[in-house]
């Protein structure tokens, strides 16, 4: 599979799977709503609206495989209706046209938000959260995601192609990491999503192995940094903001709460790059 197709290629974690995939001598194809900038303005872009389902065969009949990342990515700017209908439609449409193109593999952004987002609201039923948590939709984003989840199983099921559902944390590039010490004081600021964030680097990186790892059927994995956002430990977050949450294991000092252990067995995924790295401590 040497020729893929990153939807929502302009875009953050779009940017990254372009320049990952691109540097493990991929051919890469762009295909977003918007033009893109920076980094992302080196590789071939066509503009589509993949809410059109002859878009969609259009800008994939020629590729070998697809990462579908194009989404509205939340409900900020947009009402939950139109995040719905946009999200759904679009990963419909994908999946469909690479049933109807034969394509090898598709690898496509769910969300940690159907793990129960937001926890500062409902309160995870356990810690570390993994993929059993799912599904526990808590906005129009989130079941616009177990949504896609659902149809990847079916068309996994028809087409005998594997679907790879990559529920990304929240993403943050390198600049991003200057606010971290402002989360530190207080730690419910970040509770929503059990401090969690994967690195963009990482993103790509997951998104690569999604193409190559040995997997079928349809597959949903969470992709998260190993460690938390936080300076404090795991256990103690927990013990301070979720004192009634059954903790499931022993945890490591500062390690994620968004488990990443299936990620790791069924992708190889290994996180590459954390905020502790940048000297803010």
């Amino acid at each position: 599979m040497k020729r893929i197709v990153v939807t929502g290629g302009s875009g953050k974690a779009g940017t990254a799977t372009l320049l990952e995939l691109a540097d493990h001598g991929y051919e890469v194809l762009n295909v977003d709503t918007v033009p893109p900038r920076g980094a992302a303005a080196r590789f071939p872009t066509k503009l589509a609206d993949l809410t059109d389902l002859g878009e969609a065969h259009s800008v994939l009949a020629k590729a070998d495989a697809v990462v579908h990342l194009g989404a509205i990515p939340n409900e900020l700017f947009h009402t939950g209706p139109r995040v719905f209908h946009n999200n759904t439609a679009s990963t419909y449409n994908v999946f469909e046209a690479a049933r109807q193109a034969g394509l090898k593999r598709v690898v496509w952004a769910s969300s940690e938000t159907v793990l129960g987002l937001s926890f500062s609201e409902t309160p995870p039923r356990y810690a570390p959260v993994d993929e059993d948590h799912a599904p526990y939709p808590n906005s129009s984003y989130a079941l616009s995601k177990v949504a896609g989840e659902a149809m990847a199983a079916q068309y996994a099921r028809w087409t005998g192609v594997a679907h790879v559902g990559l529920r990304f944390s929240n993403i943050l590039r390198r600049e991003d990491y200057a606010k971290v010490p402002t989360f530190w004081e207080d730690p419910k600021l970040r509770s929503w999503n059990l401090w969690g964030y994967i690195d963009e680097r990482d993103v790509g990186l997951s998104c690569r192995l999604g193409l190559e790892a040995a997997v079928a059927g349809a597959v949903n994995v969470t992709i998260a940094a190993a460690d938390t956002i936080m300076s404090r430990s795991s256990a103690g977050l927990l013990q301070e903001v979720f004192p009634t949450v059954p903790i499931k294991r022993e945890l490591g000092d500062f390690e994620t709460l968004l488990a990443i252990n299936r990620a790791r067995a069924v992708l190889g995924f290994e996180p590459q790059h954390s905020w502790r790295d940048e000297g803010l401590m």
